[in-house]
């Protein structure tokens, strides 16, 4: 079947469909991973974009249950070279195309994903629109050029869990994965433990599952609240720390999130990754802006200002902190993309407070910078 893919610029692709039939609108990013496109297309923080992945061959080792950053696939359309027929590995339980059609997600293959890249580098991140139903190029553009798109929008409120939950999922372990053949049922997760040093309380503005698995490997037992849930509730609880999770779209349109972490600055230790990040630095008094083509992939190089140390880090975000616009005396910078020079960390300067832009889980991307949750136990083991 015929796919189009058309950009509020006037920008027409035409492809081949696969997945879900039907047509969807978004803002088309690039992701430059060469794997893990089964992580990508759950992430939440993907929530309102078209994912473009400039690795060309998509699909060849299948899809399996084990590897999914939350419930359903986030993203509004998926855009690939060339999607794989063939699913081969040891893991897989089925098939890329399969999985999209399952959960309403339209594919588009067969177009010149360097060309594609390569007009977004140029323009920035553009809106675009996916059809099988629509053949009106002209209509097309025209809805691509109407659509919401993700500056000041919440989409948070969307992807957020609407009841709090406890994480009782553990980390994977290699060790289990003979036994996860025999008993596929069991997704690759080794039996919770029962008993945690810290109690962490995340707010999920759009988590991601190895966040939460990270967590535990330093010894947290999580509990997740829904994005508006009231600081006052959370600190009743007397948690150990504060986890400021991940998410999609305008951190300035979450206006509900930076007045609760503003009641919780001071009060608990805070560590926050992504938006999570970028939410805190609302909340401190600056200012976020959007960037051009934003950070999609596992391969952004982030430096320690302290330290020297470069790590290459997976990254997921259209936004970033403008760390001049926070108050003197408040911050201080930690971490900077070696690309863009654009913020990628910081720590409050007198309170156990700090973030990054990145994402040091991974899921999909290089574990450079895991050991940050070492630190968050630290600070927490710190401040009890």
């Amino acid at each position: 079947m015929k796919a189009i893919l058309a950009l509020e610029d006037g920008t027409i692709f035409n492809g081949r469909a696969f997945g879900a039939e039907g047509e969807k609108a978004g803002e088309v990013v690039f992701n430059t991973s060469l794997s893990g496109y089964q992580e990508i297309l759950t992430d939440p923080s993907y929530k309102g974009q078209i994912v473009t992945m400039t690795y060309p061959l998509i699909g060849n080792y299948g899809i399996n249950e084990a590897d999914i950053e939350s419930q359903v696939p986030q993203v509004e359309g998926f855009v690939v070279r060339e999607n794989s027929r063939i699913a081969s590995n040891f893991r897989s339980t089925g098939k890329l195309e399969d999985y999209l059609k399952q959960h309403g997600i339209i594919g588009i293959d067969g177009i010149d994903t360097r060309m594609l890249t390569r007009r977004l580098r140029m323009k920035g991140s553009l809106k675009g629109i996916i059809s099988t139903v629509d053949g009106d190029e002209k209509s097309l553009i025209k809805k691509a050029k109407e659509s919401q798109g993700v500056e000041g929008v919440d989409l948070v409120k969307v992807v957020t869990c609407k009841e709090p939950y406890c994480w009782n999922d553990s980390p994977w372990a290699l060790k289990n994965v003979e036994a996860t053949l025999r008993s596929p049922g069991n997704g690759g997760l080794k039996t919770a433990a029962t008993k945690y040093k810290y109690k962490v309380a995340a707010y999920d503005y759009g988590i991601k599952f190895n966040i939460l698995r990270n967590l535990q490997y330093v010894n947290c037992k999580v509990t997740v609240y829904p994005a508006d849930y009231p600081a006052e509730k959370i600190l009743e609880t007397n948690p150990d720390g504060i986890f400021l999770s991940n998410g999609p779209a305008d951190p300035a349109a979450v206006t509900y999130a930076i007045k609760n972490i503003k009641k919780l600055i001071g009060k608990k230790p805070i560590f926050g990754i992504c938006l999570g990040h970028q939410l805190l630095g609302l909340a401190l008094g600056g200012k976020t802006y959007k960037l051009k083509f934003g950070h999609h992939g596992g391969n952004q190089p982030t430096i320690d200002l302290k330290t020297r140390k470069v790590d290459i880090t997976a990254q997921n975000h259209g936004f970033a902190v403008d760390v001049d616009s926070i108050p003197k005396g408040i911050v201080e910078l930690t971490h900077i993309n070696l690309n863009d020079k654009t913020v990628e960390g910081m720590r409050h300067l007198t309170l156990p407070i700090f973030s990054v832009q990145y994402h040091p889980e991974a899921g999909p991307g290089p574990h450079d910078a895991n050991y940050l949750f070492k630190e968050f136990a630290k600070l927490m083991e710190q401040h009890a």
